[in-house]
């Protein structure tokens, strides 16, 4: 099954990783890499950078950020395989262990199977 970690950033950055923080990451990729468990991740420039876009009674509207922190600001994510929910989990923590702070909300994708897990 797959499954998305959303990580919302608990404080928007403006600069990029240290190479400290890169080689922790770095580490961590690897090994799911290397069990076959992850599939893409990705971290993301400031709000500041992005837009929304939001449709309500057929008019679109769009925001330029940067946005409020706690307003669904999403740092990163990451699309895993995990057998379970119960392991999906256990990778978020691995995750926010190596960034040392923070929230990751855990989602079933849908695929090919319709079972949840």
């Amino acid at each position: 099954m797959r499954f998305m970690c959303l990580y919302p950033a608990p404080a928007e950055r403006t600069t990029p990783p240290s190479r400290e923080e890169m080689a922790a990451m770095g580490k961590l990729v690897n090994e799911w890499v290397q069990a076959g468990a992850l599939v893409s991740t990705e971290g993301l420039f400031p709000s500041a950078h992005g837009a929304r876009v939001a449709l309500e009674e057929g008019a679109f509207s769009v925001t330029d950020g940067p946005f409020q922190d706690g307003a669904g600001v999403i740092g990163g994510y990451a699309i895993i395989n995990a057998a379970s929910k119960a392991e999906a989990i256990e990778r978020a923590k691995a995750f926010l262990r190596v960034v040392g702070v923070g929230v990751s909300e855990v989602r079933q994708m849908y695929d090919q199977s319709p079972k949840l897990a």
